[in-house]
């Protein structure tokens, strides 16, 4: 058992689970949203449906095959905080740089580039939430984290479908749907 763990206590425990919870869920919150429009954003900006299907599966793909690589490299160089971090900027320059996209193909990379973030950041957040897990149960640290995750991922579609269907400034976003 690494020394950190010794020394982790039961309320520094919950704080840290809590806050990476929120921490997720914000997250969540800001890409799901965009990520629920991306297929119509990338035809409005011209895209064929074979492009549009061809980088959804690119993003997961490159996010998933990722993971194991973050992983090792998490678990190797033991600084699970720096390649969290480095994943939650990837991930967070990605989305805001979409609404800056004005041609389907850069729009086409920062939508990967977001399933990169993701694909960066997952293996150690899972990994710190793991040593939490042996004061506070794992089943517990990792439930509650996945309720701010999952909290994130239903309020961010609907906040963002809501928003821009009710600004008269913008087309709603279901008229590309």
């Amino acid at each position: 058992m690494p020394d950190q763990q010794k020394s982790l206590t039961a309320a520094t425990a919950f704080r840290f689970v809590l806050i990476l919870g929120i921490a997720n869920g914000f997250a969540d919150l800001t890409y799901e949203g965009p990520r629920s429009v991306t297929g119509q954003f990338l035809g409005y900006l011209g895209a064929s449906a074979a492009l549009i299907g061809f980088t959804a599966g690119l993003g997961e793909l490159l996010g998933y095959t990722l993971r194991s690589f973050c992983g090792y490299l998490g678990d190797k160089t033991g600084k699970y905080w720096l390649v969290t971090i480095v994943g939650y900027i990837v991930n967070m320059l990605a989305v805001p740089a979409l609404a800056l996209a004005g041609n389907w193909p850069l729009a086409a990379g920062l939508i990967v580039a977001e399933r990169t973030g993701r694909a960066i950041r997952k293996p150690s957040t899972d990994a710190m939430l793991s040593f939490a897990g042996h004061k506070l149960g794992r089943g517990w640290v990792f439930g509650l984290n996945e309720a701010f995750d999952q909290a994130g991922a239903t309020l961010g579609p609907s906040s963002f479908q809501w928003y821009y269907s009710s600004t008269a400034a913008i087309e709603p976003v279901s008229r590309y749907s």
